[in-house]
């Protein structure tokens, strides 16, 4: 038995046992959610207005710098609950440290010390390349979408009637959790090629054998997760596209490691062989004297 399978069997326990640290696991996660839900509803106000901001950069490129970044809420309770939304987002993108830390402390044991070695990197990566894609959505994205629509007013005067951009605050919101979750999801991609590439279910050729349908797929996806506009289509499908790009990278330098590795395990292999054999003549040679 191999030192990995005596870690695991190592580790093994009964059911009941494993239910009760998955319930462990299970407590630590939610109230570390519901910390930072109640931390960010408290600050709910302030995130609203640190999302709004990309809708003032909008209002100054269009060259509206006259006038005031208004939003409104037609119902009563629309602001309240916009803040609820907020506070769970702003919560669960917190938490998942603590939620990933969780989920992989209670899968750790039955994995062996490569695959835990391995799986580690990609907990660190997954949460950077969410916060890159978010970020690529504040600071540039959301600004040319909100920068779109309000190209889209008209002053009036004679023969026009005025039409001015006053966004809900529930529909403004949703708009920007919507890009901040595509990019985010987008930005998983290499991190999620990379572990199948791991695991040997997809490979470097077979992902640039596919590449056309990628391109095709990447377009379709934009149209669904992104609003109907050019602006943000295109903007999501062309990272999706290089995206895919890096993964057929990635993939390729996994299957060299790959390679390398199996090169020196039966170099290994060779070597211990050839001492066994070695070891097995002279032992040989010692019997046949007289």
């Amino acid at each position: 038995m191999s030192k990995d399978e005596v870690d695991i069997e190592a580790s093994s326990a009964p059911l009941m046992e494993h239910l009760i640290e998955l319930r462990q696991r299970l407590m630590w996660a939610v109230g570390g959610f519901f910390v930072a839900f109640l931390g960010c509803f408290y600050f709910a106000k302030q995130l609203f207005n640190f999302l709004v901001q990309p809708f003032k950069w909008a209002v100054e490129w269009a060259g509206l710098d006259h006038r005031n970044v208004d939003l409104i809420y037609t119902a009563p309770q629309e602001f309240f609950f916009t803040q609820i939304k907020i506070a769970m987002f702003g919560g669960l993108v917190i938490a998942f440290p603590l939620i990933a830390a969780q989920v992989y402390k209670f899968v750790a044991p039955g994995l062996y010390r490569n695959e835990r070695h391995a799986f580690l990197p990609f907990l660190v990566a997954s949460p950077i390349l969410f916060l890159i894609g978010a970020a690529l959505v504040y600071f540039f994205f959301m600004p040319m979408v909100m920068w779109f629509f309000l190209s889209m007013e008209q002053s009036g005067g004679e023969g026009q009637v005025s039409i001015s951009l006053l966004p809900k605050v529930s529909e403004y919101l949703g708009l920007v959790m919507t890009l901040i979750f595509s990019f985010g999801l987008v930005f998983q991609l290499p991190v999620v090629t990379t572990l199948l590439a791991r695991v040997g279910m997809v490979s470097a050729d077979g992902l640039k054998e596919k590449r056309k349908y990628a391109i095709v797929f990447a377009f379709i996806a934009a149209a669904i997760l992104t609003p109907p506009d050019p602006v943000s289509q295109i903007g999501l499908a062309l990272p999706t596209i290089l995206l895919y790009e890096i993964s057929i990278i990635t993939a390729r330098m996994v299957e060299k490691q790959r390679a390398a590795r199996e090169s020196a395990k039966e170099a290994e292999e060779e070597t211990e062989s050839a001492d066994t054999s070695k070891a097995d003549l002279e032992e040989q040679g010692h019997g046949s004297m007289p």
